[in-house]
């Protein structure tokens, strides 16, 4: 059975989350999320993450599915994500696949094979070095740095797991829609400080507060930006505004690699923000009609 799949990608603040709820809601849709932030439960302000009431009017997949200081990987994401994909399909709707992070995004559109599990014991020992050090561990065996966030260091000891194999992929499905939102830098970064402000407003420092209290920074959730930021202001090493500013340098600093990892991707059907939901409603509803016809 043909089962087609819509994805919705983009940088960080334009709007994809909202974008998703207009489209799920007229065309049968529900909504798997591929951000690798809003898999963690307790992160919410921080992530900008989908209300309940958002999640009530549409079924939302893929949020809050792992403690904060629970390992995850886009394995483990894409192996959670194909199970709510078919459970979707088979009720006769339709997955809607909404998010920023491109190897999540890609994971499934392009059916990823990923290196095989770590070895417990080495990934203790990586753990327990510095950034700096898995930094010098990498280049010390030629490994490629380039492709990866290096400000992650997840990502960082997977690379020296794997020792530098990247993940295989297949080509893109036949079933398969890509919408692409894309703003000018000016606007996203206008964007980004407009929500920051606003995340701070809504307690964002109490909910980073209460994480490190009960889990400690060392915690997979407060590596994530919007929260890692924090650990120097709580330390009386950095004001409230300087906080301020590097979550909104870091966030921009994020929407350009998303903007360069979706910008190779030539299947995106791009659209500019604010959107007009006429036009993306017209190629979805051609797309669909594809399959009903057949």
């Amino acid at each position: 059975m043909i089962a087609p799949i819509i994805a919705i990608v983009g940088p960080t603040a334009t709007g994809k989350s909202d974008l998703a709820l207009e489209i799920a809601k007229k065309h049968n849709c529900e909504i798997v999320s591929a951000d690798s932030w809003l898999v963690r439960k307790y992160v919410d302000i921080g992530t900008a993450k989908p209300s309940l009431s958002m999640r009530q009017e549409v079924p939302h997949y893929l949020i809050d599915v792992v403690e904060p200081d629970e390992d995850f990987s886009a394995a483990a994401y894409k192996e959670l994500a194909l199970k709510a994909i078919l459970d979707i399909q088979d009720r006769g709707k339709v997955p809607l696949l909404v998010g920023g992070t491109g190897l999540y995004i890609d994971a499934i559109l392009y059916d990823f094979s990923f290196a095989g599990e770590s070895d417990p014991r080495m990934r203790q020992e990586l753990n327990n070095l510095s950034l700096d050090e898995l930094h010098q561990m990498a280049r010390s065996k030629g490994l490629d740095l380039s492709q990866i966030d290096v400000r992650n260091k997840r990502r960082v000891i997977r690379l020296i797991e794997s020792e530098g194999k990247v993940a295989t992929k297949k080509e893109l499905r036949p079933d398969t829609l890509i919408i692409g939102l894309s703003s000018p830098l000016d606007l996203i970064k206008r964007r980004i400080e407009e929500r920051v402000k606003q995340m701070i407003a809504q307690g964002l420092k109490d909910e980073v507060k209460s994480l490190s209290d009960q889990y400690g920074w060392n915690c997979e959730a407060l590596k994530g930006i919007g929260y890692s930021e924090w650990q120097q202001y709580f330390n009386d090493k950095q004001s409230l505004e300087e906080t301020q500013k590097r979550i909104i340098k870091d966030s921009i600093d994020l929407a350009k690699r998303q903007l360069t990892w979706f910008k190779r991707n030539l299947s995106i059907h791009w659209y500019p923000t604010p959107v007009n939901i006429a036009n993306v409603d017209e190629l979805i509803t051609t797309f669909l009609n594809n399959y009903v016809s057949l």
